[in-house]
């Protein structure tokens, strides 16, 4: 399969906020992907998820590197692009 590119506007140090809207099964779900440095020198790539208008949950993944997590980061709104997800606006 073939990495799609990341959109316009999605750059590391930014929030790429992703949502995936469809009335006719009540589905209304957002999922935030960031990249924030970590206080022992490494990266965290942190997820949020759940639905519209409510916290959501939080997942924190610790990377050695900015590279590292960047690749994460990408591989992973990739992944939910696949399952539907938009770039919210």
């Amino acid at each position: 399969m073939s990495r799609t590119a990341p959109s316009q506007g999605d750059e590391v140090g930014e929030t790429i906020e992703l949502r995936r809207i469809d009335p006719s099964r009540n589905m209304h779900r957002f999922y935030r992907l960031a990249i924030t440095p970590d206080p022992f020198g490494g990266f965290l790539l942190l997820k949020q998820w759940g639905r519209i208008g409510v916290r959501g949950r939080i997942v924190a993944e610790r990377y050695e590197t900015e590279a590292f997590a960047a690749d994460a980061l990408w591989r992973q709104a990739i992944r939910k692009r696949r399952r539907g997800y938009l770039s919210a606006s």
